[in-house]
């Protein structure tokens, strides 16, 4: 199969993969990672942890019809080699209360032994919206993305923080409806994790307070390095 957007093979990605490993460890002083400054990292040695695929890294392939979402569970055992899938609603928005299409993504998953872990939410509108109807509608809304993952066998939805307001007036309007979604997602054994996607979530600080007022096991956050923002 042909993916446009994707111009690595199997060994070099993990060739790649391997070596941004080693420099990482060279850099932070790990020592149990297993390679050493100088080694051949020529042959990909066995992985001794498991790599998730975000659907998002095919979303050229996905929005250009080359693949769909039921196709995701082959494309990355077979193409990637890798046994864990991370789904974006946004490629199958209309399917998250169709149990039967469930189903079938679910036993493409067995069939190719990838584990499903979380899908990420986008557009089912802002927790932590200033109108207290719209925060309502948007916890509602969340509700069937967290019934779809129970049915896949994921642990976690991805959901965003979004909010109006000064500082403070949007921590506690965010922690407000993530304490919401959280609580139903707990009824349903599944965790809520926020990404820091753009607006405050972006500060690590304002975060990490929105987590402090919810203080509940099952909210936390899913950190992406490189989008955080101070400024």
């Amino acid at each position: 199969m042909n993916l446009p957007d994707t111009h690595l093979n199997r060994r070099d990605f993990f060739g790649w993969s391997v070596g941004s490993v080693a420099a990482m460890a060279a850099f932070s002083g790990c020592g149990g990672i297993g390679y050493r400054l100088g080694e051949d990292l020529g042959k990909a040695p066995a992985r001794t942890f498991s790599i998730s695929l975000a659907e998002w890294s095919l979303h050229r392939s996905l929005q250009g019809g080359q693949i769909t979402n039921l196709d995701f569970p082959r494309v990355t055992r077979e193409v990637y080699g890798l046994d864990a899938v991370e789904y974006v609603n946004s490629f199958f928005k209309d399917k998250a209360r169709d149990e039967k299409y469930l189903d079938q993504l679910k036993k493409r998953c067995d069939d190719h032994e990838v584990v499903s872990l979380l899908i990420m939410c986008d557009g089912e509108g802002r927790l932590g919206d200033p109108d207290e109807k719209a925060r309502a509608q948007a916890v509602q809304n969340h509700h069937r993305w967290v019934d779809a993952a129970k049915s896949l066998g994921c642990h976690s939805i991805r959901v965003n923080a979004a909010s109006a307001g000064s500082y403070d007036e949007q921590m506690k309007l965010a922690a407000d409806g993530l304490t919401q979604l959280t609580e139903y997602g707990a009824s349903q054994g599944l965790n809520v994790i926020v990404e820091n996607h753009g607006g405050l979530s972006s500060n690590g600080a304002w975060l990490a307070g929105v987590m402090k007022t919810v203080n509940h096991p099952r909210c936390g956050t899913l950190p992406d390095f490189g989008n955080f923002n101070l400024g």
